[in-house]
């Protein structure tokens, strides 16, 4: 476990880190999308590359997912990146977030709640 202090509603356990490709966008524009990004509850960290186009996000996955930041790109008219391995880093990141969500909320599987006929250790 890290010694970093997170911001409010961000959770170690469930700590994701993102790097979105998009496709060219304006700097002043830019600045809008990443100070409403950061605005959002369970949101980490964010900041952008200006010379590689890459978006990148730190996030609580059992409170956002990806759709939350997706949804602040398309108000603005920001797009993704089309290419195969953006593509590809989309699914993964929504199949590993949903797996996240998923889990939190699962009851744990094993013995650990006794076995019938005993008493519990102590």
């Amino acid at each position: 476990m890290s010694n970093k202090e997170h911001r409010l509603g961000v959770s170690e356990a469930s700590l994701v880190v993102r790097h979105l490709k998009l496709e060219p966008v304006d700097p002043d524009t830019m600045q809008h999308v990443l100070a409403e990004i950061d605005e959002i509850y369970g949101l980490d960290a964010v900041s952008f590359d200006e010379k590689t186009q890459v978006l990148n996000i730190a996030y609580d996955a059992a409170r956002i997912c990806l759709d939350c930041i997706e949804e602040v790109l398309e108000k603005h008219k920001v797009q993704m990146s089309h290419d195969w391995w953006t593509n590809f880093k989309e699914g993964y990141y929504r199949f590993f977030d949903q797996n996240i969500k998923d889990n939190m909320n699962a009851k744990p599987m094993g013995c650990h709640g006794g076995v019938r006929g005993t008493k519990p250790r102590r």
